[in-house]
């Protein structure tokens, strides 16, 4: 058996013996780039030391943890499992082969020969798993590595850690979340010359940060590259322009220290003060390294990740990969915030909340007006038709973001009226308040889309498919702004009973004041009791709960919304599944993650709700019908208690606060739940409109139509391009005729939604400072570990985080995690069955994040303005939900 290869002798297929490291650097040397010279200690030899010292059967022992492991259960095991490594004995069959091949490289005569007085080498031991460099996850960091290791037996010593290093506690979880079983890993151990590197760093063939493809991103610092590549020093950035070389831009940090050679391994040491703010690349040698990038990226065939090393003015390529969750192209983030009509405000509060990210084009076009019409109309009723005048509010769009505008005089002329408007809100007068909603909001909106509903999608007209889109969004705006008229009540309330709570009623041992607003019930914790049967009903299905385990997530959404059962699963089975499933989707499936309907909503993409399914028929969480009935009953023995002990004077006020309080909470969780009714049908007109236009030339796919303006798809219709079955008509240079201006369209939102919305345009420092309170979102401007939010719902937790974008990412949830994100909707509900605790940037105290977090009894802090930006996943943060802080305590570990 040969245990010893060449780097020239493996390739990109050989990632079962040589592992990814080394079948990448094969392929490097192949392809004529400049490699250290070294070999590869392929997986025969670990799979021969496992065997010979029996290593194997203790090492799925310990590896076969359950799927509810914590971090400590990986440490343990670890420990255990290294221990076995550490006690084994080197085949010498191995030993044999290494002391060869290490001499060979001594004298640099090739793999296997070389004189018994030959020079020690000085090498670099690196790890290379077969789970590893992969398209898909990259496993970066996750074995060890060696370097500055000269002679035989600190080279046998560092192979066999290496070996170990396999299965340190962040290897095993990283395979666990991925999928990959303990018993389908191998190491093979990349052997290489040290390169006497003067300076050293990383290389994107992408831009890591916007995605563009036609950017190469280089890293470099002073002396070796491990402390780049761990991130202990700062590096100089630098963009080069692919196609030409240039240097597009470039950052000179202050390098304080770097890594050298010490006598066995690496140190740092401080930077000559000289050369701490010196470039490590001139323009000529990033170009020359960047063309290295290019050829290795051509190579390869897709964006890579490298590593590189500078000596004698010699670049030497150590490493490549491919680059895993590169996003897709960006255009440049936006700087200028200057709005599009003057003497006005902005605000990105009230629906705006609802739209955290920039508006698709399509959306951003519809909305101004549809809010704009609502909005006067709700305004003319409660303040007088002579309050407003053309021009005076709307929604527009500032860097794609949408905001409210009120021009100045307008305020003006309505805080004046405000009084009048107040009693007209408590009155429930211009269709206002809990009693407008109920008698007049949500009918009439219920009607619309009823009326709609009544239409086939296919037969209409391409003017009848606009008509309905325009009547659905305008339906469902007029409802959301019935809807913000729900909120004050619902606050003020609350807030009035609180405080009288808090100052005249409540003392020492008494429960906190929303114990006597929880455990009723709304739309959103209905929808989780409905998931949570259906789960126990599929329990009692012989067979049907280890189906759908046992099935992809996107196999069974794919299958729900096409109507036929998923390859692999009984016809039978899917059919009692797929009918009971739809009932849920036909009940609950409106719910809006985002506003703008570009987004998918859960009736047409149900692969969030599999994944809570899924996550209650493996028996986690909490029945919600139990923690409802014991909430009610603290609730029902709180407010005994307190009746109990007050004066008559006292209680009446207490029972009289209380039940105005209990009265809107869960009726504004109703109506937020339903502000999306109309948008699977405006989704569904939307795609048939796109369906149509991409047959006739104007669009690539269908979903391109939300990248449209409206008057393109204006014009498509008054030319009859959007007529039912019309055929394609118009193309150009090989492409649909949008294509490129959509493309376009889709990179300045990327870069848009990188860009941080301010709060209040024109940013006036004494007018936000003045009305910080009122607004959505906290301060921007935070710095250290502690971020400083809204105290919603009270406890305190430790727990790794979890940011998420969107339901994109929802299957991402682990139990335990702390969800972090923009905002939440009632959409999001079933991951606070998984959650430890949430954080958010934007919400309040008596938004729907603190009301669910409460009914659900975990901490909450909202408001924050920056955790999705300041917290990573997999850092271990602590959520104080009563003090109203989130306290960064331990970074993401590589």
């Amino acid at each position: 058996m040969v245990y010893i290869n060449d780097f020239s002798e493996v390739g990109r297929d050989d990632v079962p013996t040589a592992g990814g490291k080394g079948a990448g650097l094969g392929e490097l040397v192949r392809a004529g780039l400049p490699v250290p010279p070294g070999f590869l200690l392929n997986t025969a030899a670990y799979e021969l030391f496992v065997r010979d010292n029996q290593l194997a059967g203790p090492i799925q022992d310990y590896a076969a943890l359950p799927s509810s492991a914590v971090t400590r259960d990986y440490e343990e095991a670890s420990a255990r499992i290294r221990g076995l490594f550490a006690g084994g004995v080197m085949p010498e069959a191995i030993a044999a082969e290494l002391r060869d091949a290490y001499r060979a490289l001594a004298t640099g005569t090739g793999t296997g020969t070389g004189s018994e007085g030959a020079a020690e080498a000085t090498v670099a031991v690196r790890s290379s798993a077969t789970a590893e460099d992969l398209a898909s996850a990259s496993f970066a960091g996750q074995q060890d590595t060696y370097l500055n290791v000269h002679g035989a037996d600190a080279l046998m010593e560092a192979v066999v850690n290496c070996w170990a290093s396999l299965w340190t506690s962040r290897a095993m979880a990283y395979r666990a979340r991925e999928g990959i079983r303990p018993d389908e890993v191998r190491l093979a151990v990349v052997v290489q010359q040290m390169v006497a590197a003067d300076a050293a760093g990383v290389m994107f063939t992408a831009n890591p940060a916007t995605g563009r493809r036609d950017q190469i991103v280089i890293g470099a610092a002073w002396g070796l590259g491990e402390s780049v590549v761990s991130g202990a020093v700062s590096t100089d950035d630098i963009v080069v322009e692919a196609g030409t070389g240039k240097v597009a831009s470039r950052r000179t940090a202050d390098k304080a220290v770097m890594t050298t050679y010490a006598d066995r391994g690496t140190r740092e040491e401080p930077v000559f003060a000289a050369r701490r703010h010196q470039p490590v690349l001139d323009d000529a040698a990033a170009a020359a390294l960047a063309t290295y990038g290019a050829r290795i990226s051509r190579h390869f065939g897709s964006p890579q990740d490298i590593e590189w090393a500078r000596a004698d003015g010699e670049f030497f390529i150590l490493q490549s990969r491919p680059i895993t969750a590169l996003p897709e192209p960006a255009g440049e983030t936006p700087r200028d915030w200057s709005v599009p009509y003057p003497k006005g405000l902005y605000f990105r509060a009230s629906i705006v909340e609802q739209l955290p990210d920039p508006l698709s084009p399509l959306f951003a076009d519809l909305i101004d007006g549809s809010v704009s019409r609502s909005l006067n109309a709700l305004l003319d009723e409660a303040f007088g038709k002579s309050s407003l005048r053309k021009g005076d509010l709307g929604l527009p769009a500032v860097n794609g973001y949408a905001y409210y505008y009120y021009r100045t005089t307008a305020l003006w002329r309505l805080v004046g009226k405000t009084p009048a408007a107040v009693r007209a809100l408590i009155r429930g007068e211009a269709h206002m308040g809990i009693q407008g909603w109920r008698d007049y909001s949500h009918p009439r909106y219920v009607a619309v889309v009823e009326s709609w509903s009544e239409k086939p999608v296919a037969d209409l007209t391409g003017e009848e498919l606009l008509e309905g889109i325009s009547a659905l969004l305008d339906a469902g705006t007029v409802y959301y702004t019935a809807v913000q008229s729900i909120i004050p009540v619902a606050t003020s309330s609350e807030l009035a009973f609180q405080k009288f709570y808090d100052r005249l009623v409540r003392q020492d041992g008494d429960p906190p004041a929303e114990t006597f607003l929880l455990g009723y019930d709304s739309e959103p914790i209905r929808a989780e009791k409905a998931l949570f049967d259906l789960a126990g009903w599929s329990r009692g299905v012989p067979g049907l709960a280890t189906a759908i385990l046992g099935m992809p997530t996107g196999s069974l959404a794919d299958a729900q919304l096409s109507g036929t059962a998923p390859a692999g699963m009984d016809p039978g089975l899917w059919r009692e599944w797929e009918h009971r499933f739809q009932l849920h989707l036909d009940r609950f499936g409106h719910t809006v993650y985002n506003l703008d309907f570009i987004n998918p909503v859960p009736a047409d993409d149900p692969a969030p709700l599999i994944d809570t399914l899924k996550f209650y028929l493996r028996g986690q969480g909490n029945d919600p019908h139990r923690r409802q009935e014991l909430a009610a009953a603290r609730r029902e023995e709180s407010t005994a208690g307190i009746l109990a002990r007050l004066h008559p004077v006292r209680r009446a006020a207490f029972a009289r606060l209380l039940r105005w309080a209990q009265g809107p909470a869960p009726i504004r969780e109703d109506a937020l739940a339903d502000v999306g009714l109309g948008w699977p049908l405006m989704r569904r007109m939307l795609h048939e409109l796109g369906r149509r236009l991409a047959a006739a030339g104007l669009i690539t796919s269908p979903g391109d139509v939300f990248w449209l303006r409206h008057h393109e798809v204006s014009s498509a219709v008054e030319f009859g391009l959007a007529a039912a079955g019309s055929p394609a008509a118009i193309t150009g240079a090989g492409q649909p005729v949008l294509a490129g201006a959509i493309n376009e369209r889709k990179l300045r939102w990327r870069g848009q939604r990188n860009a941080t919305a301010p709060q209040m345009l024109p940013e006036i420092r004494w007018l936000q400072r003045s009305l910080a309170g009122m607004m959505p979102e906290g301060s921007q401007d935070q710095q250290g570990n502690t971020i400083k939010g809204v105290a919603a719902s009270q406890g305190r937790v430790t727990a790794p985080a979890r940011v998420l974008a969107g339901p994109e990412d929802f299957s991402r949830m682990q139990p335990g995690e702390v969800l972090v994100a923009r905002i939440t909707t009632p959409a999001w509900t079933p991951l606070f069955a998984m959650a430890s605790a949430v954080v958010t940037d934007v919400g309040g105290p008596l938004s729907h994040g603190s009301i669910v977090a409460r009914e659900y009894g975990i901490p909450a802090v909202l408001g924050t303005g920056v955790a999705t930006r300041r917290i990573a996943s997999g850092q271990q943060i602590e959520v104080d939900g009563g003090a109203g802080t989130v306290t960064i305590v331990k970074s993401v570990r590589d």
